[in-house]
C-alpha cells in the first residue's frame, strides 16, 4: 500500500500527525513521529523573516526540499507550491513536475478552492498528487490573520470548496483557522482526511510549524502551543562552549589531532 492510501485510510480511525521541516537534520528527527512532513512556504517567515509567504521562490522551496528528502525515509513528503507558480494550468504542471523531479517528494500542496479548481483538476489528470488547502490562505492574505467560516455564507463557501476539491481527487485538505463548528462540518461531510491548523480537534489530523512548537520562534499566533523550549537549550550549549574555549578547556587532547 502506498503512503497516500495509508493517509486516506486514517480517516475516522487515527489522528494524522503533520509537521513542517526545511532541512535534513530536522526531517531525520520528525520522520520517526509523523505521518506527513510538509516543506511549507512558511519557511519564508521562519527562516528568512519575510512578512509574507509571497516572497518565497520556487528555487528556495526546491533547495530546502532536497535537504528534507535526505532526512525523510518513512513519512509522506509534501511540498508547498509557492505564490505565482500555479497561475494557470500549464505553469502549474510545469512547476509541479519540476518540484517532484528535483526533490523526489510525494506530492504538492496548493492554496484555494473553486478559484483554482481547473488547475487542481489538470494536475491530478496528469498524475500529480495534490493536497488541498482552504480557509485562511497565507499566499492571499495581508495583515492580521482572521478566522474563517464564522457566518453562514463563509461556512457554505468553505464546505462547497472542500467537496469540490474532494471530487477533483485531492487526497487530503488542510483547514487553516476555520471556525470549530465549520471545521467539524467539513470533516464529517467529506471522505478524505482534513488536517487542521487552528481549526479545532474536530479535524482528522493536525499540522504545526515545527520551529513554533519547539519554541525556536517568538511567534504569538493564537493556535501555536509550545511543547518545548529548544531556544533555551541551544543557548545553554553555546554558553558552555564559549566558557570552555575562554578557559582553554576545549579542545582537549581527546578532541585534537
Amino acid at each position: 500500500m502506498n503512503k497516500i492510501n495509508k493517509i486516506i485510510l486514517k480517516k475516522n480511525k487515527s489522528k494524522i500527525i503533520c509537521l513542517t521541516s526545511y532541512s535534513k537534520n530536522f526531517a531525520e528527527i520528525i520522520d520517526n513521529y509523523v505521518d506527513i512532513i510538509l516543506v511549507g512556504d512558511s519557511l519564508g517567515s521562519v527562516l528568512y523573516d519575510y512578512n509574507t509567504t509571497r516572497k518565497v521562490t520556487l528555487e528556495s522551496m526546491i533547495e530546502h526540499s532536497k535537504s528534507v528528502r535526505k532526512g525523510t525515509k518513512k513519512s509522506l513528503m509534501i511540498v508547498d507550491m509557492p505564490y505565482n507558480t500555479y497561475r494557470n494550468r500549464r505553469e502549474a504542471l510545469k512547476n509541479a513536475k519540476k518540484i517532484i523531479k528535483l526533490t523526489k517528494c510525494d506530492g504538492v500542496k496548493l492554496e484555494g478552492g473553486k478559484k483554482i479548481s481547473e488547475i487542481v483538476k489538470y494536475l491530478i489528470k496528469n498524475k500529480i498528487k495534490v493536497m488541498g488547502h482552504i480557509g485562511l490562505l497565507p499566499q492571499s492574505t495581508t495583515g492580521k490573520f482572521k478566522s474563517k467560516g464564522k457566518n453562514e455564507i463563509e461556512k457554505r463557501k468553505l464546505l462547497n470548496d472542500a467537496k469540490l476539491l474532494e471530487n477533483l481527487g485531492v487526497f487530503s485538505i488542510v483547514l487553516e483557522c476555520i471556525n470549530s463548528r465549520t471545521a467539524s462540518l467539513i470533516t464529517k461531510s467529506i471522505s478524505i482526511p482534513t488536517i487542521g491548523i487552528g481549526s479545532s480537534v474536530n479535524c482528522d489530523g493536525q499540522v504545526l510549524v515545527t520551529d513554533d512548537l519547539l519554541g525556536l520562534n517568538k511567534t504569538k499566533i493564537k493556535f501555536v502551543k509550545r511543547f518545548a523550549n529548544i531556544r533555551r537549550d541551544i543557548a545553554k550549549g553555546i554558553r558552555k562552549f564559549k566558557l570552555e574555549v575562554k578557559k582553554k578547556k576545549y579542545p582537549t587532547k581527546k578532541y585534537s589531532y
